[in-house]
């Protein structure tokens, strides 16, 4: 399994991106998709995940501000982030978790950066 994170970027306070995830290899609609980030010296957080289903979960800090969704067909996992803040300042990892596994395969990280 590959993951190709896309669209991260500087934007001022207030703005918005969209991260783009697009994954390749063995698979499955199944797979339960997300965005993690991590600030220096932390550890991984959840932004948020989706599963086959549609449904989310989504880390307390971004509700209201961030959606994920997927394209299965497409095998792409999308950010839309918006009402930026510079505390969303981070490392943004996409993730895919097989269903009958409990490990996870990781994107090579896109940089947000929100000035204030």
């Amino acid at each position: 399994v590959q993951l190709q994170a896309s669209g991260g970027g500087l934007v001022q306070a207030g703005g918005s991106l969209r991260l783009s995830c697009a994954a390749s290899g063995r698979i499955f609609s199944t797979d339960v998709l997300g965005w993690y980030r991590q600030y220096p010296g932390k550890q991984r957080e959840l932004v948020a995940d989706i599963n086959s289903g549609g449904g989310t979960n989504y880390g307390d800090s971004v509700k209201g501000r961030f959606t994920i969704s997927r394209d299965n067909a497409k095998n792409t996992v999308y950010l839309q982030m918006s009402s930026l803040k510079p505390e969303d300042t981070a490392v943004y990892y996409c993730s895919l978790k097989p269903e009958a596994l409990s490990r996870y395969y990781w994107g090579q990280g896109t940089l947000v950066t929100v000035s204030s």
